[in-house]
């Protein structure tokens, strides 16, 4: 069996119907926001020394690392880290959406749905939906090669 990297609990034990229950009772933007943060927390920071050998993605408003790793049954694991709050939790939701997906999965997936079922795309400044997208294209890329 395969060594994760940088192990977490998305996509595993927190999963996509989890989320989606828990956002549901989100009325306001703050409530988003603050269950963001509450993830964002849930997501080990990676060393200095992991963010050495992963890409540092560029066009997003904080510092973002992003990895990924092949197990041997074929399935996709990645794992990452940022500087900020936001962006630790918007990177914890898309790393509940693609966790332990298949390459020819992840090409089929559009992870930007989930953010849509919990409320989330509408509600991002102009930067931060730039560096979701960013986000979701390092995954989508991780599927290609």
């Amino acid at each position: 069996m395969t060594e994760l990297i940088a192990p977490h609990p998305f996509g595993v034990q927190i999963t996509r119907d989890a989320l989606i229950e828990k956002f549901s009772g989100c009325r306001q933007w703050e409530d988003r926001y603050r269950q963001l943060i509450l993830l964002g927390k849930q997501l080990p920071a990676l060393s200095d020394m992991e963010k050495s050998v992963i890409p540092e993605l560029s066009g997003c408003e904080n510092r973002v690392w992003l990895g990924h790793q092949q197990l041997a049954d074929g399935r996709l694991h990645f794992y990452g880290d940022s500087e900020g709050r936001i962006v630790r939790g918007l990177l914890a939701v898309l790393l509940t959406a693609v966790e332990g997906c298949r390459v020819e999965e992840l090409r089929q997936l559009e992870p930007r749905e989930l953010f849509r079922q919990l409320g989330l795309e509408d509600q991002l400044s102009a930067s931060r939906a730039m560096g979701l997208t960013v986000l979701i294209n390092a995954v989508k890329a991780a599927g290609c090669g």
